[in-house]
C-alpha cells in the first residue's frame, strides 16, 4: 500500500519557494504533523511525505498512491483542494485534516473523500485500516490526543532541504486570545510530552538548528514553569549540541533560573507576541496576560537578552482601536523595547476564532470569495474591513512601521 502525505504550498508566499533562493530554506518549517502521522503508520504502508514548499513535484510522473493525506492551514486550503481534485480524478481517495478542515468541515467535505477533525493521532490507525479495506468513512473525529502516546516524528523521511529541524513538546493554550484558534483546536488544557521522549527525539534530529513549534513552550502556571525547567535541565545534561528557538509569553523573562537553564539547553531565540502597544488593544484581543503586574517590557527584553537569547517581537495592525499613525507608533515602541527583530502582521480573522465570528457578523470580511480567497489568509495581506484604516491606509501603516524600526540610523547604532 502506498501513502502520500502532502503539505500544500501557497503560491502567493514566494519566500518559501526554496528553489528560488538557497536563503529561503531558512524560512521553511518542516510539516511536523505529517511526520508524526508517519510515525503512527504501520509498516505495510510505503510512505512518501511531499512538502510543496520545497517545490511541487510532478504528480503524474510519480507512482499512483492508494491513499493521499493532506494537511492544511487556512492559507493552504486553496492549493489543498487543487491537489485533492487531481488525485480524486484519478481514482485515489483523499483524506484531509488539520486546523482548516476542523474549522470549515462542510466546505472541506465537499472536496475530499474523508475529513479528520481535531488532533489526528488517536484516530489515524483506524483511518488507515478502513482505507485499506475500502471502507473509509466520510468523517473521523480525533478530538484531543493523549500526548504521552504521541510517537516520535519520522525525521528520516524529510532529511534534506531544510535549515531547521522541528519538534513539539506541549499542546494547548489557556489564554484563548480572540484572534487565535489554538485553544479551539488544541484545547485550553496545557499538555506536556514526557521529558525523556522530547530529549530522545531531539537527539534524532539531524539539523543543528531546531524550531520548537509549541504555541507557548513554558506555559503560564507555576507547575508549567517547573516542568519547563526540568526539560531544560534534561536537555543540557544530554548535551544535545543544538541551537533552538521557541514561542513563549513575556513571562519567559520573569524567572532568572528559567532563562539560565534555557540558555544552557541551547535556546538562541524566543518569539514573543506583544500584539498591541496599548492596554486597550490588548483587551480587545483578549490578551490581558501581557499587562499583569504592570510589566516593564523594556526590562523584560533586556533580561532575556542578557542570556544571549535573541527576542523577536510580534505586533498586529488593524485593531478597532488602531488609528492612523499606529504603524510608526509600533515601530517606535519596538525600538524602545529593544527587540532584535520585529514581526508585524495584519489583523486576520481566521475560521474558528472569536474574531472571525465577530467580523463575519459585522460583514467585515472583505476577501470572502471562498475557497479561492483563502490563499490570502497568510496574515501578510489585509483581508478585512478595518474600523479606522482603509485598505491603502493599513498598507501605508505597515510600510511606516518597517521604515521606523529598520531605519538606517537604527541599523547603524
Amino acid at each position: 500500500m502506498r501513502l502520500y502525505l502532502i503539505n500544500p504550498s501557497n503560491p502567493l508566499v514566494s519566500i518559501v519557494k526554496v528553489k528560488e533562493s538557497r536563503w529561503n530554506r531558512f524560512r521553511v518549517w518542516k510539516p511536523l504533523s505529517l511526520m508524526v502521522l508517519a510515525g503512527l503508520t504501520p509498516p505495510e504502508w510505503e510512505i512518501t511525505i511531499v512538502d510543496e514548499n520545497l517545490g511541487a513535484p510532478d504528480y503524474p510522473a510519480m507512482p499512483r498512491p492508494d491513499l493521499v493525506g493532506i494537511t492544511a492551514f487556512t492559507s493552504q486550503a486553496t492549493r489543498a483542494y487543487e491537489i485533492s481534485t487531481y488525485f480524486r480524478r484519478h481514482g485515489v481517495p483523499v483524506v484531509m485534516g488539520g486546523i482548516h478542515a476542523t474549522m470549515c468541515i462542510d466546505e472541506v467535505m465537499e472536496r475530499v473523500d474523508s475529513v479528520v477533525t481535531g488532533e489526528a493521532e488517536g484516530i489515524w490507525p483506524q483511518v488507515l485500516e478502513e482505507a485499506r479495506h475500502g471502507s473509509l468513512k466520510r468523517r473521523y473525529d480525533g478530538g484531543l490526543a493523549e500526548i504521552k502516546d504521541v510517537p516520535f516524528a519520522r525525521h528520516d523521511l524529510l532529511a534534506s532541504g531544510y535549515a531547521c529541524g522541528a519538534i513539539q513538546t506541549t499542546r494547548g493554550c489557556p489564554l484563548n486570545c480572540s484572534f487565535c484558534s489554538v485553544t479551539a483546536f488544541n484545547g485550553a488544557h496545557y499538555r506536556q510530552r514526557p521529558i525523556a521522549d522530547v530529549v530522545r527525539e531531539f537527539q534524532s534530529i539531524r539539523e543543528k538548528h531546531v524550531l520548537v513549534v509549541d504555541d507557548n513552550l513554558i506555559g503560564t502556571r507555576r507547575e508549567h514553569i517547573a516542568r519547563a525547567k526540568d526539560l531544560f535541565r534534561a536537555m543540557a545534561q544530554a548535551n544535545l549540541r543544538k541551537q533552538w528557538v521557541a514561542q513563549a509569553g513575556i513571562n519567559f523573562a520573569d524567572d532568572e533560573e528559567l532563562l539560565s537553564l534555557a540558555a544552557k539547553a541551547g535556546c538562541s531565540g524566543v518569539f514573543i507576541g506583544f500584539e498591541s502597544p496599548t492596554p486597550e488593544g490588548l483587551l480587545e484581543l483578549g490578551k490581558k496576560f501581557n499587562h499583569l503586574k504592570g510589566r516593564d517590557f523594556c526590562a523584560s527584553v533586556r533580561r532575556i537578552q542578557r542570556h544571549n537569547i535573541l527576542v523577536a517581537g510580534s505586533f498586529i495592525i488593524g485593531l478597532d482601536i488602531d488609528e492612523p499613525g499606529i504603524g510608526k507608533r509600533i515601530g517606535e515602541l519596538a525600538s524602545q523595547y529593544g527587540v532584535d527583530h520585529l514581526n508585524v502582521l495584519f489583523l486576520t480573522p481566521l475560521p474558528g476564532t472569536r474574531l472571525w465570528d465577530r467580523m463575519k457578523s459585522e460583514d467585515r470580511i472583505a476577501l470572502d470569495a471562498f475557497p479561492e480567497d483563502w490563499k490570502y489568509y497568510t496574515l501578510t495581506f489585509p483581508v478585512a474591513r478595518y474600523k479606522h484604516l482603509s485598505l491603502d491606509g493599513i498598507i501605508d501603516e505597515m510600510i511606516s512601521c518597517d521604515r521606523e524600526f529598520y531605519s538606517m540610523s537604527r541599523i547603524l547604532c
